[in-house]
């Protein structure tokens, strides 16, 4: 298998780049259960979780925070 280097991905589009995060964050994700979180990160989720339940509404949708971003990059 070929080695990918920071430099390799520059030649991607953007479009390129985000897709291969995305599938890069699907490997991860499919093994999600051996990522192991320290105490400050847990904490840190579990502030955010119960400020999202706190007020629902203050966050935004993905779709349109990914919307947002794309339009700002040019994708």
């Amino acid at each position: 298998m070929n080695k990918l280097t920071a430099a390799d991905t520059l030649r991607l589009s953007i479009p390129e780049r985000i897709q291969l995060v995305e599938d890069i964050w699907d490997t991860i994700a499919s093994q999600a259960d051996v990522v192991e979180l320290t105490e400050e990160e847990k904490t840190l989720l579990d502030e955010r979780l119960n400020a999202y339940h706190q007020n629902p509404a203050a966050g935004s949708p993905w779709k349109t925070v990914y919307q947002q971003i794309t339009r700002q990059h040019g994708v």
